[in-house]
């Protein structure tokens, strides 16, 4: 009989792993990778955004759905920046509001977390792959064959259905859906969207796309994309995937700062014995991928300046939709709230509880995603500790 186990050490399943070890209880970690935290340590190589300082109102209002927003405002940015510091992480918010380690690197407080959790009593089991149930208790493929586990409280942690050759496959699916458990068919987010791009797009295939705003119905992202040669990527694109995933159309405002009328009046008062590009990069300055944007998804172009003008600001992109799910850097859907309880325990399965990209929740990036991880984890850590010691948690 073990006292707690919590299967995955990712960033939710480390957070559930030290409640548990603060409350008092034995824990063990159980991590299918030879290492821990893989996803954790793939997101630092781009400095890790742990959080985004910014109001408690627009900080929730970017987590979808609202089921998960009293979760994340109980372990929010001002509890995560404290969390990191009482590890040794030294941090710096950037303009935007994210907030990064001033090492820029996932590895250090990797390792201090590790640390801290040993000296707690924790301990972490990698190489053991869960292979479902075996009666009540949990069943595992390790290095020295079978285990059967037995724990008086479980936490499962083991990740959504994006990024697979890091950990989080999904495999967990079909054991917890035999149980009974409703879950939310898996859905990309945070991902590219395809394009099929004609062939004089070549010469722009890996430019930035700066200065310019993506639009879907009530929502506005002026942040930077990439093109690339399956579509187009990164956070500008990231921050209305989630609307343009479920049928909005898209389009692309390439000069957010200017209205039609004064974009017309520019064009209006360059020679019109000019070729249009000349024209346009001379009244509106717009760059070579800008020019090239346009051609591709706004021919025929107007020759009225004002039809002209309304097009540049509402330029539809033609895209396939979402790169596939393997490929976002988040998964929307599993566990549904309506399988948990309060505390993030499965209705289904009493004494095991859930965190992290597990469950159905989105959000965008720019510090959102690891933040609710933590979040969720150390609620379900909290509550699977309340579950093993009742006595503690009404005092």
């Amino acid at each position: 009989m073990t006292q707690a186990l919590v299967i995955g050490a990712g960033p939710a399943g480390l957070m559930a792993a030290e409640r548990l070890a603060r409350a008092g209880a034995r824990v063990m970690i159980a991590e299918a990778k030879p290492t821990p935290a893989r996803k954790f340590l793939m997101a630092g190589k781009s400095g890790l955004n742990l959080t985004k300082d910014e109001s408690p109102e627009a900080f929730l209002n970017a987590y979808q759905p609202d089921w998960i927003r009293p979760h994340v405002a109980g372990f929010g940015p001002e509890v995560v920046m404290r969390f990191a510091r009482g590890l040794g992480v030294t941090l710096f918010t950037g303009s935007t509001g994210r907030v990064f380690p001033a090492e820029m690197k996932a590895s250090p407080m990797l390792r201090a977390w590790l640390a801290r959790l040993e000296g707690l009593g924790v301990t972490l089991h990698t190489r053991w792959r869960w292979q479902g149930f075996e009666g009540g208790a949990f069943r595992f493929d390790a290095p020295d064959g079978r285990q059967i586990i037995t724990p008086e409280v479980a936490v499962l942690a083991l990740g959504g259905a994006s990024w697979p050759r890091l950990g989080s496959d999904a495999a967990w699916l079909p054991w917890l859906a035999g149980k009974g458990v409703e879950i939310t068919p898996f859905r990309p987010a945070n991902m590219g969207l395809c394009v099929d791009w004609s062939a004089h797009m070549a010469p722009h295939l890996g430019q930035p796309v700066k200065g310019t705003a993506l639009i879907v119905p009530g929502q506005g992202s002026r942040g930077e994309f990439v093109l690339s040669s399956r579509g187009i990527e990164g956070g500008g694109v990231y921050a209305i995937a989630a609307a343009v995933r479920d049928g909005a159309p898209l389009h692309l405002d390439l000069l957010p700062d200017l209205d039609s009328e004064s974009i017309a009046h520019r064009i209006g008062r360059t020679p019109a014995r000019e070729s249009l590009p000349n024209r346009l990069r001379k009244a509106l300055k717009l760059d070579p991928v800008k020019l090239a944007l346009l051609n591709e998804w706004g021919r025929p172009l107007p020759t009225d300046p004002l039809a002209l003008a309304r097009k540049i600001k509402g330029l539809p992109v033609a895209h396939q939709g979402p790169r596939p799910l393997a490929e976002a850097i988040s998964s929307a859907g599993g566990i549904a709230a309506a399988a948990l309880t309060e505390g993030l325990e499965l209705k289904a399965l009493p004494g095991v509880f859930v965190a992290g990209e597990m469950l159905d929740w989105e959000a965008p990036t720019g510090g959102y995603l690891l933040t609710g991880c933590l979040a969720t984890g150390a609620a379900a850590g909290a509550a699977a500790a309340a579950r093993l010691f009742p006595a503690q948690s009404a005092d």
